[in-house]
Parts: C-alpha cells; sequence; structure tokens
C-alpha cells in the first residue's frame, strides 16, 4: 500500500538562509522546483534541504497551534498501516534478535522520537519494552497519554535532558527529514545511548528510484521535509558524529498503482535487493 506523507499547508513563514548541516558549505544549487516551495543540493556533499528554511518556532506551530488536530486526524486514519510499517521496518534492521539478548539482562530502555500517537510504543510496551516517547504534536502526545498510558514529553528531544547513557535503543522512523537541525539530535541521541546502544533512523531516499523518476513529484517531496537524504549522505551525518553503521536496508519500488502487481512486485524487490527503494532504514551503534 503507497501512502502519501502527511504534508502542512504552505504557507508564509520567517525564513533564514544557513550553512549546510552536514558539512557548513555555502554553496547551493537548485534541485527540485516544487512550487510553493523548491529544494537545494550542496555542492559539496550533496545534501538537499530546503534552504533558506523556516525558523524553528515556525516549524513547531505546523504540529501544534496551526495543524496539530488535523495531523492527529491523518495519524489515526492510518495508525493500523503506520504501525504494521514500522514492525517491519524494526524486523528488518535485525531488532528482534537485539530485543531478545537485552530481556536476557532485564534491561531493554526504548525512545521513539516523533512518537505520533503512541502505538509502535504501546506495542513494544506489551513485548516487555520499557517506553518513553517524544511528541511535539500536542493533540498526539496528549492522545497518546490519555488513550494508550504512556509516558510522552512534549517537548524537543534536546529539550528533555535526558540522563546520559538513559537508553539501549532510539527509535526515529520519518522524524530526522523533518528537523531543523539534524546533526544536533544524531549527537544527543549518542549521549542518551548506553555504550553500545543502537540508533534505528527511517527516512526517504532521495537517490532511490521514485525520487528519480518523479523529481519534484515525488511523494516525499513536500514542504514538511526540511532534508532530503541518500544513504551517502546519511552515513555520513551519523558517521560522523560517532555512531558505527551496523545495517542499511531500503524498500519501495514503485507505488502501489502505478504499474500492475507482477511488475510492482518485481522492482520492490529489486530495489530491496539492489539499495535504490524508496525509504531506507539504517541501524548504527553507539561505541562500547
Amino acid at each position: 500500500m503507497s501512502l502519501k506523507p502527511w504534508s502542512t499547508p504552505v504557507s508564509p513563514e520567517n525564513k533564514r538562509a544557513i550553512p549546510c548541516i552536514l558539512c557548513g558549505g555555502l554553496s547551493f544549487k537548485a534541485s527540485l522546483n516544487c512550487g510553493d516551495f523548491s529544494y537545494v543540493r550542496c555542492t559539496h556533499c550533496g545534501l538537499v534541504q530546503i534552504n533558506p528554511q523556516p525558523m524553528v518556532d515556525e516549524v513547531k506551530k505546523r504540529y501544534g497551534e496551526l495543524w496539530g488536530e488535523d495531523y492527529l486526524l491523518y495519524e489515526l486514519g492510518n495508525e493500523k498501516n503506520f504501525l504494521n510499517l514500522a514492525l517491519l521496518a524494526l524486523k528488518d534492521m535485525g531488532f528482534d534478535h537485539i530485543e531478545a539478548e537485552l530481556m536476557k539482562v532485564g534491561k531493554a530502555r526504548v525512545l521513539d522520537i516523533g512518537c505520533a500517537t503512541g502505538a509502535l510504543l504501546a506495542a513494544l510496551r506489551e513485548r516487555g519494552w520499557e517506553c518513553t516517547g517524544v511528541e511535539i504534536s500536542g493533540p498526539q502526545a496528549d492522545y497518546a497519554r490519555k488513550n494508550k498510558n504512556l509516558d510522552i514529553k512534549s517537548i524537543s528531544l534536546e529539550e528533555n535532558h535526558f540522563p546520559d547513557a538513559r537508553f539501549e535503543i532510539v527509535i526515529a522512523s520519518h522524524l530526522i527529514e523533518h528537523l531543523n537541525d539534524p546533526a544536533a539530535l544524531v549527537r544527543e541521541v549518542r549521549r542518551i545511548l548506553i555504550p553500545g546502544g543502537w540508533f534505528i533512523v527511517t527516512t526517504p531516499n532521495i537517490a532511490g528510484f521514485q525520487a528519480r523518476l518523479f523529481g519534484s513529484q515525488w511523494r516525499s517531496a513536500i514542504n514538511d521535509h526540511l532534508y532530503l537524504f541518500s544513504l551517502k549522505t546519511l552515513s555520513a551525518l551519523l558517521k560522523e558524529n560517532g555512531f558505527v553503521i551496523e545495517q542499511t536496508v531500503t524498500w519501495g519500488g514503485l507505488a502501489a498503482g502505478t504499474a500492475p502487481p507482477y511488475l510492482k512486485s518485481f522492482f520492490d524487490k529489486t530495489a530491496k535487493l539492489f539499495g535504490f527503494g524508496d525509504v531506507m532504514a539504517m541501524r548504527v551503534r553507539k561505541p562500547l
């Protein structure tokens, strides 16, 4: 099933030009023209980004006072599908094996950043995990607390000031592309992970087949995605901030409805085999 990402309506916002968050470069060239907004590509490292970029407070408004209730309805309408996709991604990342090892020693604390309605955390809690979530969209955080009795923090990861080495695993599914400063998040994740802890990141793949085929019409080229990573740029971001990459997977060759089922099945299998899928996930580890 092909699920279109949530996209808040484009509206006037305060913006500022920033250096590339990956390499600090100041030279960019046009990449994707999406009409009301556009992407540029850093000429040094190749990271695709919206730049000038909306200010942090403007981005927070999108998920709170402006469109928070609409976002909640979107997430609730797709909650079951999103949960199934998240569990499949974790399985691809070897999560089940890690889980079994951690349960043996009785330490299995997980943080889900951008946890939405808390569906994944609720499922992991049933499997024995000690669960914490971060979700800046107030309506979604409230829903997860009231309806699933979860420990959800409504402020950004960095503002929570979790203790050092607090979690065995941190998950960020379709979150890192929304952030003004992904590098700051990666550094904070490393701090709050135990030595040897894992970080699992899922995000759209700008170097995938669908992105190359559809260009500015690609379903993940939306104004809420401030960054569009490739395997190369995401790997660089994680390595430069002290992580060791253990596993990488991509999936999604053709979107549902764009080709006959037999052709979609062939492209999906090929994309996963050769790494040009529409979405990618990485399991990385903090050194011991």
